[in-house]
Formats: structure tokens, sequence, C-alpha cells
């Protein structure tokens, strides 16, 4: 196995021909500088760096349009996907979505904040900021288009909904161009056993970018990839537990994991009612507050979002990113999670996280150790999680089946699903199997059965009490920190929010260590790694401040570059 792996990372670097491929021997600790490039005689930013402000501000000087933009975006897909498999699809109309927007920017009609977002608790009125912006969205985010929505298999190939989900609604309301759907595990990785992150049947195995055959967690896999490498401005991905947080990790992400209920799940396909949530993959925090802006809010349609707190009103995210909001802020570390969860491939890891907790001591937070999460040991051992998602899967699956107004292979329930799978060879059985699916149907109940409660009540105390919760309560805190491969579990259970950003990298010399089936590198040299700031449900507004305060005092995303980066710029699309 091993021979073969690197006969084919040898072939994989050979045939680079029309990306930029580096890969640095020393990991440099200073900040590097800026990628620029240079349009109509003035520099900008790669678009590898360039944020929604910067974006913005080209298209209001006239140095580029949206269908540039949007054209140059599709470029670098394109330089990049047949290596890396991040896009399963390009939306058709995305060049006509974004020369709409440039006709709006020409007459003066910018959507404005108001026309999407009614019950804002900001003064962000005038144009949106997200008006003519490509961002690309997870192959489980149905639209009501000629794109397809398959969480990756072909068992939804060709299927149609009913409508736009009310997230790709609430994008097309803020005027972004939808530029395509992202490759993803599939099934959200809720399928099997001994499958690996980023593949699908759909569309193929998605690596990361920072390393060759780079292991880039999932679910949403294709969107943190994307993201990392400035295909679109950011990525929308979903999460049930983990799937938004660990991508972002291991992409050099900020990531946030909304709580459930702030973003709709209506026509997103399900594993389970009560932890799926939808949010955003950028480069930076401030950019995916502005994402978050455009898709928080209650739909009738779910609802989970009627506790959204002062009657639905959405706090000014963007606004909450301030330099100064660490200071005075109260913070803990649940010490014991990182002791029972570190292994041989963690000191690095460790390193750089009591290197995060000294800048934010420096900054005016107050740091409170051992705020420990008190039933994590006992959780580890324990499978109500199994029991309450395998309930929600049951149902909530054959619930979206039945919306659908095309089903082009007949599915209503999880075994029509299973036999599909197992009948169809471009599904990858037995070779990936369906263990997950198999240990539901054998479970025999769902979320309307009495055994339900007490295995739902069992998550409740550990999320709760016995967690973030209870840790946050009784210590008076504002937030938690964990390093981000420790953090997506427990507030999983309870549906709280968390915010990650990029905290370090693993060092020049780290050993390779290859996942389960021995075909990606799940640690290596240069692979990014992060930090997580857990609060309270609908707390986001604070975490994002505290992750942006820690984020700008450190710029550790700027400290490496993937080794594989596409050459494609918006200059050469403008020239």
């Amino acid at each position: 196995m091993h021979l073969l792996f690197y006969t084919a990372l040898w072939a994989l670097l050979s045939n680079l021909v029309t990306a930029k491929s580096v890969i640095p021997k020393h990991i440099p600790r200073s900040v590097l500088p800026k990628r620029q490039t240079t349009i109509k005689g003035q520099q900008f930013p790669s678009l590898i760096d360039a944020t929604t402000e910067d974006l913005v501000s080209g298209l209001e000087q006239g140095l580029f349009t949206s269908v540039d933009l949007t054209t140059a975006y599709i470029e670098r897909i394109k330089e990049v996907n047949n290596t890396l498999h991040m896009v399963t699809e390009l939306n058709p109309d995305a060049l006509t979505i974004a020369a709409e927007a440039d006709a709006r920017r020409a007459n003066g009609s910018v959507i404005g904040y108001a026309a999407f977002h009614p019950v804002l608790t900001s003064s962000l009125t005038s144009g949106s900021p997200l008006d003519g912006i490509p961002i690309l969205i997870k192959n489980n985010i149905a639209t009501d288009d000629e794109m397809n929505n398959t969480a990756g298999s072909y068992a939804l190939l060709g299927a149609k909904v009913p409508s736009d989900s009310t997230i790709a609604a609430k994008l097309r309301k803020a005027g972004v161009v939808i530029l395509g759907k992202t490759n993803l595990s599939q099934w959200a990785n809720f399928r099997s056993d001994n499958s690996t992150n980023g593949w699908s049947a759909y569309g193929g195995q998605n690596f990361a970018a920072y390393y060759p055959f780079q292991d880039p967690s999932g679910s949403s896999s294709g969107s943190g990839v994307s993201s990392s490498l400035g295909l679109a401005l950011a990525a929308l991905g979903s999460e049930t537990s983990g799937s938004i947080l660990s991508p972002s990790d291991v992409n050099n992400l900020a990531g946030i994991k909304p709580t459930v209920g702030l973003t709709s799940r209506y026509l997103v396909i399900p594993i389970s009612e009560h932890q799926d949530t939808v949010g955003p993959m950028a480069r930076t925090v401030k950019d995916a507050a502005y994402l978050l802006q455009a898709i928080a809010g209650p739909d009738p349609r779910d609802n989970y979002t009627s506790a959204i707190p002062n009657n639905g009103s959405i706090p000014d995210y963007v606004a909450a990113c301030n330099f100064s909001a660490l200071e005075g802020a109260r913070i803990g570390i649940a010490r014991n999670v990182i002791d029972l969860s570190s292994d041989n491939s963690t000191p690095p890891v460790l390193a750089a996280f009591d290197a995060a907790v000294q800048v934010i001591r420096d900054a005016g937070a107050t740091v409170i150790d051992n705020t420990n999460f008190t039933a994590y040991e006992q959780w580890l051992s324990d499978n109500n999680e199994t029991l309450v998602l395998n309930a929600d899967f049951l149902v909530d699956l054959a619930n979206y089946f039945n919306e659908l107004t095309f089903n082009p292979n007949n599915l209503h329930t999880l075994a029509d699903l299973t036999n599909y799978t197992h009948a169809n060879p471009l599904e990858d059985w037995p070779d990936r199997d369906t263990a997950v699916w198999d240990g539901a149907l054998q479970q025999g109940w769902n979320n309307t059965d009495p055994r339900f409660w007490p295995a739902y009540q069992a998550d409740l105390y550990y999320g709760g009490e016995g967690g973030i919760l209870g840790a946050l309560d009784r210590n008076n805190l504002d937030a938690i920190l964990l390093p981000t491969q420790f953090s997506p579990s427990i507030p999983a259970l309870v549906g709280s929010p968390v915010v990650t950003v990029p905290m370090g990298f693993y060092p020049s010399n780290e050993t390779v260590v290859l996942e389960q089936r021995g075909t990606l590198v799940e640690t290596g040299p240069q692979i990014p790694f992060g930090l997580s700031f857990m609060g309270r449900k609908f707390s986001e507004a604070q975490l994002i401040g505290l992750a942006y305060a820690y984020e700008q005092r450190t710029l550790i995303r700027n400290q490496e570059q993937p080794y594989l980066v596409p050459n494609i710029e918006l200059a050469d699309v403008v020239a």
C-alpha cells in the first residue's frame, strides 16, 4: 500500500502543470506577504486572499464586473478540479445571474439588506455586500434550477425539488451568485464505517490542498477545499457533528457552526433534525459573518427556527467583528477533554493551543483552566447519540424523499436507499459498506417511538449539565476554548454554536500518517489545525467577536500556503 501510495504521489506531483505547486521544506512562522495582481493599473489581492470588502470595493470602482469575477472563479475551479475533485457541478445560470447583478449595480439598485432581512437588529440597510458575489454550496442544499442535489449519490441524480431550499432562496435574495455545488463525504458521512472523508460516488475522492493526498475531513469536504483556494468568496457547509468545524480545521479556514435553529434546514438533505445546521466556511471570520448574516433567520418550514430569540431578530454579525472583543471576556478551557482525547499526533496542536491561550490573555481576557465537561469520560462509552441520530434519520430522510416532485429511483425509505446502493455498482458497495444504515434499520425504531425520549434526554445531559452548557454556567463564562479537532462532539448534542479559526500547522518534519484505508494523509507536514470558541445557544455574535479578535492578532492563516494554488486571477479575465 505504501509503495503504491508514494508512486501515485510522484505521478500527481509530476503532472501538476497548470497550477502552482509548492511544498515548502520549512514552515515560515512570520506572516507571508499577501499575493497581489494588477487590474487596470491598480494593485488588487489575489483571489485566494480577497475578502468581501475587497471584492465590493473592486466592483464599485469598476475594476471588474460580477461577470468577470464569476468567470475567474469558474476558470480557477476548472484549473484544479481534476486534481482535487472539490466541485461536483457548476451552475449553468451563474454568468446570467452575475450579469443581472452588474445591471443592478450600473443603475444604482444594488440589493439592500432590508430586502432579505426585515428583522435585523442593526443599521445595515445599505446595499448587500454579497450582491453579485459568487458562493459555492454543499451538494446537499437544494436549488430549484439545473443543478442536482445528490448528497454525493447517484440515487438522487435528476431528482427535482418543489422550490429552492430556504438557504438557497436567502442567498438569491441577497444577490449572491450561487456558483455551483461542492463535493462532500457521501450522505454527509452517514453511510459507511469504512469509507473516506471527501469521497462520494457522484463526486469522486476530494483532496485538501495543503499536502498531496491530504484528507479534506468531512463531511463538508469540497466546501472547505474550495474556500481555502479562493474558488469562490466562501462556501456553505452543513454539520451534524463536525462537518463544518473539521473541514475548516484542516483547510485553514474560519468556520461557523450555528446554533441548531438559527439557519433553516428546509430542503437540505438531512441526518438529524436535532443536530443538523447550515453555516459558512470562509478564509476570514468577517467573511463568514457576512455570509451568516445572509442565511440566518426564521423559516415557517423549519419550526426549530422559531426558537431564535427576540422574535426572530438577527444580530449584526459583521459589527461583532471587534478587535477589542476579548478585553474583559471570561474564557474557559475544558482541560479534561484535551487530556482524554490527545494522542501521539497532538503535541504540535497543544503547543499552538498554549500559545493561543497566551494571546487571548494578553488581549485582556480572563482565562480559567479546568472548566471541564464533567460527564465527558462517561459520554465516551455511551451510545445514546447513535440511537438519536438513527431514529431521526429514519424519519427525516423519508420526509425529504417525500418532498421531491420527481423521484427518479422511487425512493421513500432508508430501506429503499440501501437496496438501491447495494444494487448499483457506481455506489462502490460492498467495498464501502452501509454499516451506518444497517445499524439504523436494525435499531427498528424512530423518533416517534417512546424509546427515543430517554436517549435524547441522555444527549441533553452530556451536552448540557455534563458538557458545554454546564461548564459555561458553573464558571460564568463567555466561551470555552478547545483545539478544533476536539470541539464538535459535545456542542452537537445540544445544538450549541462553535466558531473555529486557524491556530497553526504541523511542522515540516511531521510524520505522514494515513487514514484507515491507507489512501489519504490524515496528519503530515504543513497541514493546518484550528482553535474553537464554544458558547451558549444563539451566542454567535459574541463568539464571532472573540474569534475575530484572536484572528486579527495572529493572522495564522497567512503563515502557510497550499502546495497547489490556481494561477488564474481576475487580471487574466479582465484583460
